[in-house]
């Protein structure tokens, strides 16, 4: 990566331009077991458990961070390096963790698609049903706080509303499917990280998350205001997730784990300083599979 970053404005400038162009905005119950001897002389028998930490088969529905883009190549999807269900071993996917790397292969499903909001979510949830899945994940909101002004982010109430629908489809075909549910990331630590670098900054000029990305230099007031307006609204989203998923018995929020991880330069796409890179998509599995497997 290292030697591109030596490439001619003039080509820089039209690949980023090219990239901006394609990703738009877009940035991240087990079995009862049988009863004892005892308890079944007692009548008595152990709770099923809600919560089964080795499912069988995993969907991912969400945003391009869900597939991978900018994470092999630039202007590309990589759904092999995706946190979620990707076979890389430089990232170990949720999938490959929880499944083995041959049963991920045919048990795992990526119905993410770049540039996707939470409107898109229920979409994606009716394709997804289909296959069963024992486990699906969420990853979906960095693109509604991302948009080309404040006053375009999705609203709060409307937010909640496209995720209460999303968990409705999925409630409706498949009551018993675990969720895990991963909160939006921060994206005001991404200009902290990218607005001391040329090469990023040149990048997000050509529209990459204007709302928070826009002016990466200036300090005045408005600019100031404009990045707090999209980190309160990236936090009211987090609040929603937790809320909407709390009420869900088999459904885990990440409690705000992605959203907290202080990443840095390493964790980010070297294409666009805005997607996570193949070491960002790592870290991402690791939260994810913490949470999963959490007692």
């Amino acid at each position: 990566m290292r030697k591109r970053r030596h490439v001619s404005h003039a080509v820089f400038a039209a690949v980023t331009a090219a990239v901006v162009g394609v990703a738009g905005c877009d940035a991240v119950g087990g079995d009862e077991p049988a009863p004892s001897d005892t308890r079944a002389q007692s009548g008595r028998s152990k709770p099923t458990p809600v919560w089964d930490r080795s499912p069988d088969s995993i969907a991912a529905v969400g945003d391009s961070i869900t597939t991978g883009f900018d994470a092999c190549a630039v202007l590309s999807d990589c759904p092999e390096a995706s946190w979620a269900t990707g076979t890389s071993p430089r990232v170990g996917s949720l999938a490959v963790r929880l499944l083995g790397k041959a049963k991920a292969a045919e048990q795992s499903w990526n119905y993410a698609v770049t540039g996707a909001r939470m409107a898109d979510v229920a979409g994606q949830l009716d394709r997804a049903v289909a296959r069963k899945p024992q486990l699906v994940t969420v990853m979906a909101g960095a693109n509604d706080a991302c948009r080309a002004t404040t006053d375009a982010m999705t609203p709060v109430a409307d937010f909640r509303t496209q995720f209460e629908d999303a968990m409705g489809t999925l409630r409706d075909a498949l009551p018993k499917a675990q969720v895990f549910v991963a909160s939006v990331p921060n994206l005001m630590r991404l200009w902290e990280q990218g607005r001391t670098n040329p090469l990023s900054k040149q990048v997000w000029g050509f529209g990459i998350c204007p709302s928070m990305l826009s002016d990466p230099d200036s300090v005045t007031t408005a600019a100031e205001q404009r990045r707090e307006t999209v980190q309160g609204r990236v936090e009211a989203y987090n609040k929603v997730l937790k809320e909407v998923c709390a009420k869900d018995r088999r459904c885990r929020f990440d409690d705000g784990a992605v959203h907290d991880f202080r990443f840095g330069a390493e964790q980010l796409s070297q294409w666009d300083w805005f997607h996570p890179s193949v070491n960002g998509q790592a870290r991402l599995a690791e939260i994810a599979y913490r949470t999963v497997t959490h007692q």
